[in-house]
């Protein structure tokens, strides 16, 4: 679905561009992304993981900060402190329509920005940071042989990646004034720490001073082998269905009851994100269905045949469990292993059908536990009455229609 475009005002009125994300049915929740230092609501990493949530079912609300992309105001009036002003403003604009944040994202210094304006969104219940730095001063590094003159002249112009900015001595004294490490420490929310151990502009030690110092829950991801702005499209994947896992568990409040979920069935949508690429919603969960890159895809989901696997892999361990147990046998666990293949009808010993392929399901489960013969043999008979396999094995009719 296309983004929403808009504008917002800030606490002293200037108009702060926004997009909103949204996912193809109803959001299962709403986050709030912070982008990274002079950067901007549509570089890469921000654009990839807005899509990646929202074929999750999450829309994202990113925007420009103050004096950045087509956000009013003027650059060298901002500080950090502004930041989280905008983040707290963009956070009550999305409350004023309706769907508060229930998670807040930031990257690099957004991810800073992001854990001081915390605890004024109220409504936030999962916080998440991607390379960011414990301490806002850190960012001072990328220009740090201007320091002097910036305290000096009270304002010049640097070079931050090929591009001119005006930093001012407001700023400096701003940024150094936060007490990061406490407002951590008071966060409440349920924390996820992306970083990379390579990451050669944010050190990794940062992610360990922030986890030090976050009470629980809190949790901790390697982004081993990214660089620092999530240029591979593969990262910025990974965070974002890291993200939507993760935060599922927080959001119980936003997402729909078990009653109504049951009655919904399952919704299949394509996200627009490579040829294949498809959101499947069943009620409260989400996940992405896809074909190997070999085939056209881009492996960001199982395939159709596999999820077919899938429902009959499960049915058919639900149904041995229930079985064991109400018999009382001392089963321990099961694993099943399924394949599929087209075989030559001629080449199936105990087919009707002569003619032609058909398609062969071979189904192998693992039975851990101190079972006789007997017991085992009676659950590979249980096996074949999982619901599922009838289904598949019996007359099915698929009727379908176009909707109104």
């Amino acid at each position: 679905m296309p983004a929403e475009r808009f504008d917002f005002l800030n606490d002293r009125g200037e108009r702060l561009s926004a997009l909103l994300d949204r996912p193809a049915g109803k959001p299962r929740a709403y986050a709030l992304f912070a982008h990274c230092f002079t950067c901007g609501k549509d570089i890469h990493a921000a654009k990839r993981i807005a899509a990646g949530l929202t074929a999750l079912g999450i829309a994202v609300l990113r925007f420009d900060f103050t004096g950045l992309g087509s956000s009013e105001g003027e650059f060298a009036n901002t500080t950090f402190s502004s930041n989280v002003a905008d983040l707290v403003a963009a956070a009550r604009h999305m409350r004023e329509q309706g769907h508060a944040p229930a998670i807040l994202i930031g990257h690099s210094l957004g991810g800073a920005a992001i854990l001081a304006a915390a605890d004024s969104i109220q409504e936030a219940r999962a916080v998440v940071t991607i390379a960011a730095p414990a301490d806002p001063a850190h960012v001072t590094h990328m220009f740090r042989d201007s320091i002097d003159a910036i305290r000096q002249s009270g304002r010049i112009e640097v070079s931050l990646g090929g591009r001119p900015f005006h930093i001012s001595r407001e700023f400096l004294d701003d940024i150094e004034s936060q007490k990061q490490s406490g407002r951590i420490a008071r966060l409440h929310k349920a924390l996820l720490v992306f970083h990379s151990p390579t990451d050669e502009v944010v050190g990794i030690d940062n992610a360990t001073a922030i986890f030090i110092a976050a009470k629980h829950p809190k949790s901790f991801v390697s982004l081993t082998g990214a660089d620092h702005l999530l240029s591979r499209k593969d990262d910025a994947a990974y965070v974002a269905n890291v993200i939507a896992a993760w935060a599922e568990r927080y959001l119980d409040a936003a997402m729909p009851s078990d009653n109504l979920a049951a009655s919904e069935g399952v919704t299949v949508t394509e996200t627009g994100d490579g040829k294949f690429q498809q959101r499947i919603s069943v009620g409260r969960h989400s996940l992405l269905a896809d074909e190997p890159v070999a085939q056209g895809g881009l492996d960001s989901g199982p395939g159709p045949y596999d999820l077919l696997l899938a429902g009959i892999g499960a049915c058919t361990s639900m149904t041995v469990r229930l079985y064991a147990d109400h018999k009382g046998l001392p089963l321990q666990r099961i694993s099943v292993k399924l394949t599929h293949e087209r075989i030559h009808a001629a080449d199936c010993e105990d087919c009707e059908t002569r003619e032609g392929k058909i398609d062969r399901i071979e189904r192998v489960l693992t039975l851990t536990g101190p079972l006789d013969a007997d017991q085992r043999k009676r659950l590979l008979e249980i096996a074949d009455k999982c619901p599922v396999h009838r289904t598949l094995t019996s007359d099915i009719k698929i009727r379908t229609t176009e909707a109104g």
